[in-house]
This record gives structure tokens, C-alpha cells and sequence, in this order.
């Protein structure tokens, strides 16, 4: 886990996220820290190899990013379909995407806490490492855990119902959707609701206790001050179809936009040592226009939650500060719960409308505009499909900008934050080295959906023959 070189102290990788990183922190003369970054080691490449594509194939290709969170590439994608098409799909579609966008967010979000995060929590950051885990917490906590796999299990059976299985289903296309919800169906996923709802609300009333415990220490890890990111729709949280609204740290919303606006308020800063990129607030530059996306950074964008019991929990949530924004990074856990219950309220909302079992599902079109922009709330923060194609419908380029992208600047800020805390000296006892990793883990990043070019990548591919000589080289820069 933890390897010294000289004056560098690295922790590669970082586990219990998704995808592949790793954190170094380098120390001065004195043994106190200098520096402190979150590195993201893996490329995909994405964007340049769908290039001569025909766009309609994009729902099919881009879930492929990522096996945890397929389905908000899925519809992202299907959304940028939907804009070069020209059509408003139908309330039927709609609806059933949104449908099986809540079976996202309710899987995710749960394995993020219930998996990669309560073991902090439950057994300790400086805990033996042979029980911070999942096999330590089914061991200790089996209720607890049996109660994660629940919930997982009940987000991915929708996904699986709608989209054929539960990881890369297939049912939003290009104008709408390619399978209607039968009614029994329906009754199935309405029977399961109340028990998921009663696990949530347990898992709530862990979360709150363990802040509450933990008191500054619980508000002072990794917390920095910054602004948030979120689609809102008519100031409520809006996970499908909203505006991007991004609010200042003192509560003042700084602006709204339209998605399709997005590039002339987003844009992308590099750094060499990482293949993430860091996305950031055009009029205040990089790096004083960071902000922070996700589920912290959705329930400080929006004015409230539609829902009963989802709104019940942000108002308390906002009691926790005079001015009703949280910068609490470890609160991340707190915010996630939350949007499970508006997520788990939300689809209850929508199987109850008759709609959801219409069979209206499609409106196609002959014309093909120049672009299509995408634009939804992913589990770990707004999500951007942006397409642009030829006469034919071929895609000639595409950008993505992942959720875990925005929250690049405040993951490399909160690692070196707790760098700086607790490490004093070359010799640094493992639970530090976890409570950096917990950082991370606050954000639940998803690596392999937020990486791609920096610049131009050199491809090269060697041919040998089965005695291994070389054949032939292709390079392409």
C-alpha cells in the first residue's frame, strides 16, 4: 500500500473506488509536507476512437466506459441522440428513462456507502486493514450489509427490467425507447419500495448519529470552501432534465444556463501528471472558478427537493450551517443518502403515472442536426455527451465531460489537506494513509468513465509471429 522513496510518501492504489489512482505526497527538508496529489493513472479513449461512428450507435457504446455507472452514459448519450435528431421524445420515454435513471442512482449511491465507505466508519480509519473491508463488515454488521446488497439489488432489477440486464442495458435509442414497462411489472418494483424505504431510513439515521459523534472532526476532514454544480429544475433538484445552476459558496446563486450552453460557461484546465482533466467556471478562470458536483454539490445547488421525505432530510440537512450551505466534505455520505430517498420517492411518483405503461415510445426524423449536447446528473456529478457529425450522421468529434472531473480540483485540495494534518515526518502509520484514501472515497469517483486525451496520444502497434520477431510497426501520433 505504502511505498518511500527518498522524501515521496505513495500510496498506490487507491482502493475501494472505481478505477485505477494513486496519491503522492511529497515532503520537504523538515519532513512536513509540500505537496499532495490525487493521480489518475488509467486512459480511455473514447472520444477519439467512436470518431467515424454513426451517432445512433453511441447508446450502445459509450455505457461500455463503465460497468458501475452504464446507464447515465446510456442516457446522456441517447439525450445527444435525441438534440441531432430535432425531436422531443415522447412523456411515455421520458418517463421510463427517468425511471430506470432513479434504478441508477439507487444502486449506485448504495454500493458507494454501504460497500466502499461504512467500513470507515463502522470499524475506524486506523483499524486493522484485515477487517476494514466488506468481508469484515458482513462478518461484524451482517444486518448492515445484507441491507446494501438489498438496495443494490432492487436499483439494478429495474435497470434490468427496462434495459434487458443490469450492467450495459439497452433501451434508450435515438427518439425515445425501445420496450415499454408491462403492468405487472409495474406492481412488482411498487412491492418493493416500502422495505428499501425502511433500510434507507436506518441507514440515515446511522449517517446523522456518526457526524453527530464525530462532531469537528466530522466537519473539519478534507473540507474546503468552494462553489456547487447541479441541474435544477425550476429551483428543485433535477436529476434527468434540468438547467445547470452553479451557486456560490456564501449561498448566492452565481448562474443558470441552459445544457446546450454549457461550453461557453465549462471549460477544461490540464495538468501533466494526471490524465484527469479539471473542469472549471469560464469567468473565474481556473483555478478560482473549481466548484464542486455530486451529491453535495446538487443539495447546495438547488432551492429544495419535490419529494416528502427527501425534503424532510434537506431541511435538516441545512440546519447543520447558519447559512444553509454544507462544505463539509465528510457530509458527502449524508448528501447520498438523501438523494437515494428522492431517488426511491421519485420513481413511486413515476409508476404511479399511467404514462409509465404507454405505448408511445418513438419519434423519429429524417433531418440530422450538426450537434447534439446530453446532459443529466450521474450519480457522482453532472454528466456531458457532446456529439458533433457530418451530413451522414458520422460522428466526426465528441467531448465528454465525466462527473469525477469537476470534483478533480477539491480531491487533490482534500488530500492535501489531511496530508498536511497528520503527517509530520517520513514515518506515517497506515490509518493516515486511509483517511487520505477516504477523501477519495467521500467523492466516490469513477475513474474509468473520467479519464481521456491530454493532448495527442502516440498509438503504436507492434505484429510478431508466433517465435516473436517482428513483423511490422504502425505508429500513429
Amino acid at each position: 500500500m505504502c511505498a518511500e522513496k527518498a522524501k515521496t510518501i505513495v500510496v498506490n492504489p487507491v482502493s475501494r473506488i472505481e478505477g485505477h489512482g494513486k496519491i503522492t505526497v511529497t515532503l520537504n527538508e523538515k519532513g512536513e509536507v509540500h505537496d499532495a496529489r490525487f493521480h489518475v493513472t488509467q486512459f480511455r479513449g473514447f472520444e477519439a476512437f467512436t470518431q467515424g461512428r454513426d451517432f445512433r450507435e453511441m447508446p450502445v457504446i459509450t455505457p461500455r466506459i463503465c460497468g458501475i455507472c452504464p446507464v447515465s452514459h446510456h442516457l446522456a448519450s441517447a439525450k445527444a441522440c435525441d438534440a441531432i435528431l430535432g425531436v422531443t421524445i415522447t412523456p411515455t420515454a421520458h418517463k421510463l428513462r427517468e425511471l430506470m435513471h432513479m434504478g441508477q442512482f439507487i444502486q449506485s449511491h448504495a454500493l458507494s456507502f454501504f460497500h466502499l465507505s461504512s467500513p470507515d466508519l463502522l470499524f475506524g480509519f486506523d483499524a486493522d486493514p484485515a477487517i476494514r473491508n466488506v468481508a469484515g463488515l458482513v462478518a461484524k454488521f451482517p444486518d448492515l450489509a445484507v441491507m446494501g446488497v438489498t438496495m443494490r439489488k432492487f436499483g439494478q432489477e429495474v435497470i434490468k427490467t427496462l434495459g434487458g440486464k443490469k450492467v450495459h442495458p439497452w433501451h434508450s435509442i435515438p427518439g425515445g425507447v425501445n420496450r415499454s414497462l408491462k403492468k405487472e411489472e409495474r406492481e412488482t418494483i411498487l412491492a418493493g419500495i416500502p422495505k428499501i424505504k425502511e433500510d434507507l431510513r436506518k441507514a440515515l439515521d446511522l449517517i446523522k448519529n456518526y457526524l453527530a459523534e464525530h462532531g469537528d472532526d466530522a466537519k473539519e476532514f478534507a473540507t474546503l470552501e468552494t462553489s456547487y454544480l447541479g441541474l435544477v429544475r425550476e429551483g428543485n433538484l433535477e436529476l434527468y432534465d434540468g438547467r445547470i445552476r452553479l451557486r456560490g459558496p456564501r449561498g448566492r446563486i452565481t448562474d443558470e444556463f441552459n445544457s446546450e450552453e454549457y461550453v461557453n460557461f465549462i471549460g477544461e484546465h490540464v495538468e501533466p501528471w494526471s490524465y484527469l482533466k479539471f473542469p472549471f467556471y469560464r469567468p473565474l478562470e481556473f483555478p478560482h472558478g473549481s466548484y464542486r458536483v455530486g451529491p453535495l454539490g446538487r443539495v447546495n445547488a438547488c432551492d429544495t427537493i419535490s419529494t416528502p421525505e427527501a425534503s424532510a432530510e434537506l431541511a435538516a440537512f441545512r440546519k447543520l450551517t447558519d447559512d444553509g450551505i454544507v462544505h463539509y466534505t465528510m457530509y458527502y455520505h449524508y448528501a447520498r443518502l438523501i438523494e437515494i430517498m428522492y431517488a426511491i420517492e421519485r420513481m413511486e411518483e413515476l409508476l404511479h403515472d399511467e404514462d409509465i405503461v404507454g405505448s408511445e415510445l418513438r419519434i423519429t426524423s429524417n433531418s440530422l442536426q450538426p450537434e447534439g449536447i446530453g446532459v443529466i446528473e450521474a450519480p457522482r456529478g453532472t454528466l456531458i455527451h457532446h456529439y458533433q457529425v457530418n451530413e451522414k450522421g458520422a460522428i466526426t468529434k465528441v467531448n465528454l465531460i465525466v462527473a469525477t472531473g469537476h470534483n478533480n480540483y477539491a480531491m487533490n485540495k482534500g488530500v492535501e489537506l489531511v496530508a498536511k494534518k497528520y503527517i509530520h515526518g517520513e514515518s506515517v502509520e497506515e490509518g493516515v494513509l486511509n483517511r487520505m484514501e477516504h477523501v477519495i472515497r467521500c467523492y466516490d469517483p469513477c475513474l474509468s468513465c473520467s479519464t481521456h486525451a491530454v493532448g495527442r496520444m502516440p498509438l503504436k502497434l507492434t505484429v510478431v509471429d508466433v517465435n516473436g520477431r517482428e513483423i511490422r510497426t504502425i505508429e500513429k501520433h
